[in-house]
């Protein structure tokens, strides 16, 4: 990838923008069925990041992610916390053996989403963040191999996790709080993969900008 970390004080801030633009949106969904702490847990890790970016920005990816990966994991509480933490060191120690192009990257996230599932011992289908992580993951990996430009996978990765995040709508959740809610559980969309689905869109937007 000829992008660098040189961005992230730009994508933690549409971060931040994004997650506080729908912080409502969200705290209503995480209340419906969940503890109703994820945005805050989400935006103590945001404005963490932020306080550290200009430590980020000088780095290679490896050394980035896993400098994101050790603030995540000082930082955020809840569940969201260490599965963020978790994809980041787990990116930095997939990435060490690869060329950070579109190709190796994509591989290197598939094997941290991969490191997600472990951790949460959760799979796609019980209505959680990995509705969305793992298909864009599988996405991402695809349209790479297929040699697609970077916007043309960033706009594919952009409707992936919005399909995923709708797809939670119908899950009966099987992780958490929401898990004793049973059959009450469905009808909502999970918290955790809206936000993910917006911070996904966020970094596109800044990506596909920084490419024009």
């Amino acid at each position: 990838m000829s992008l660098t970390p040189s961005l992230f004080p730009e994508l933690i801030q549409a971060l931040i923008d994004d997650i506080a633009a729908h912080a409502e949106e969200v705290t209503e969904l995480d209340q419906a069925i969940g503890d109703g702490d994820h945005v805050f847990n989400l935006q103590r890790g945001l404005q963490a990041l932020h306080e550290h970016a200009s430590e980020i920005a000088p780095l290679d990816w490896v050394a980035a992610w896993q400098k994101i990966g050790m603030t995540v994991m000082a930082a955020v509480g809840g569940a969201s916390g260490s599965l963020y933490a978790t994809l980041f060191i787990a990116l930095a120690k997939s990435g060490r053996d690869k060329v950070i192009d579109i190709s190796g990257f994509s591989d290197a996230f598939l094997q941290a989403v991969e490191a997600v599932k472990l951790r949460g011992k959760a799979e796609v289908g019980e209505k959680t963040m990995l509705d969305v992580l793992v298909p864009v993951a599988l996405a991402l990996r695809d349209e790479a191999a297929a040699g697609k430009s970077l916007a043309e996978i960033l706009d594919r990765l952009c409707q992936v996790a919005a399909d995923g995040v709708e797809a939670t709508r119908d899950m009966l959740a099987t992780k958490g709080r929401a898990s004793f809610l049973g059959e009450r559980s469905k009808g909502h969309i999970d918290a955790g993969a809206k936000t993910a689905q917006l911070m996904i869109t966020a970094i596109a937007a800044v990506l596909k900008k920084s490419c024009d």
